[in-house]
């Protein structure tokens, strides 16, 4: 098992975000926004429109970063108690500057759910000033390489056990808190789209596993993911061999049911670093195996990449990020 290889970032990030003058001020990603220069406030929601705009109730968000290089928008922090899953937990999230254009005022934006490695809890290190990720994520959508998406960043586990982002028997209930619960926190506070076409995820390591598993788990509500150097299969020592329960969490599984089913289609950009070979086997064998029909797959192969987030970032870089925007819906009214 090597899913905690990456837990070392997540102590680098929280270090490394201290000390910024408006951390811990409250922050609203509303269209009255004070530091949303030229917002205006948004229609009423269209039935006959791509564009969800926010239900409530609003969160109590305060700033965990500012994203300077990306006009100052900030990363804010909340914490959720899931009404669906009964667990409450931490999420962070960033809209990117084009969110409060008033151009697109009126427009739902697409999301990527980003997962960490390691232990997933209490933190997500993709929020951290070291990995830079918002910074990278508003450079790709100025060069147009990717969409102008809004990332959320939850806590993947209760506690210092890896739970494989699944209800597993007798624990928390951490598959619905991830596929239903932080989801539902993002359309009562952002403009997000009706379709599943705005829905994706992005994780390293075992949150690489867990994304790749939800979407092939929920591909009505979700369609891309991009797992990197993932898990294949669910391994928590928490199912205590509950074979059942573990069948209906491997992506192995549902891959193969949702090709049997012929849709609807799902895309998956994997990314593995030319170190990892143990995960370069088990990710060009799921893709031999599993990636037809409906199930589209890419590998993008990182060069002297580690499995660390820094090389996956990279890969993104060098590709995915691309390959997955033009699968997913961009800003819609």
């Amino acid at each position: 098992m090597k899913r905690w290889l990456t837990a070392a970032v997540a102590l680098i990030s929280l270090g490394l975000v201290a000390g910024c003058s408006d951390e811990g001020d409250p922050v609203s990603f509303g269209n009255t926004n004070p530091s949303a220069a030229g917002s205006a406030a948004p229609k009423p929601d269209n039935p006959n429109s791509l564009a969800q705009m926010p239900t409530g109730p609003a969160a109590n968000f305060k700033v965990q970063r500012t994203v300077e290089a990306a006009d100052n928008t900030k990363i804010g922090v909340t914490t959720y108690h899931g009404a669906k899953s009964g667990f409450t937990g931490k999420v962070w999230v960033w809209a990117p500057p084009q969110y409060f254009q008033k151009e697109n005022a009126n427009k739902g934006f697409p999301v990527i759910i980003a997962l960490p490695g390691g232990e997933g809890w209490p933190t997500n290190y993709w929020f951290g000033a070291d990995l830079k990720l918002q910074e990278d994520f508003y450079k790709w959508s100025q060069e147009g390489k990717a969409l102008p998406f809004i990332l959320v960043m939850p806590v993947i586990n209760p506690d210092k056990q890896y739970h494989d982002c699944s209800d597993i028997p007798g624990s928390q209930k951490m598959g619905t808190w991830l596929t239903q619960d932080v989801p539902d926190l993002v359309k009562q506070n952002f403009r997000t789209l009706k379709t599943r076409d705005g829905w994706g995820f992005m994780g390293s390591s075992s949150g690489g596993f867990c994304g790749l598993k939800s979407v092939l788990q929920y591909p009505d509500t979700f369609k891309a993911a991009i797992p990197s150097g993932p898990d294949i299969v669910p391994d928590s020592p928490l199912w205590h061999g509950d074979k059942a329960a573990m069948q209906a969490n491997n992506p192995q599984y549902l891959a193969k049911e949702l090709a049997k089913k012929g849709g609807p289609d799902v895309y998956l950009g994997f990314q593995v670093g030319t170190t990892e070979t143990s995960d370069m086997v088990k990710v060009k064998q799921f893709i031999q195996e599993y990636g037809r029909g409906p199930v589209h797959t890419r590998l993008q192969v990182i060069a002297g990449g580690e499995h660390n987030a820094r090389s996956y970032t990279r890969g993104m870089d060098e590709g995915t990020i691309e390959w997955i925007s033009q699968h997913m819906q961009g800003p819609s009214e």
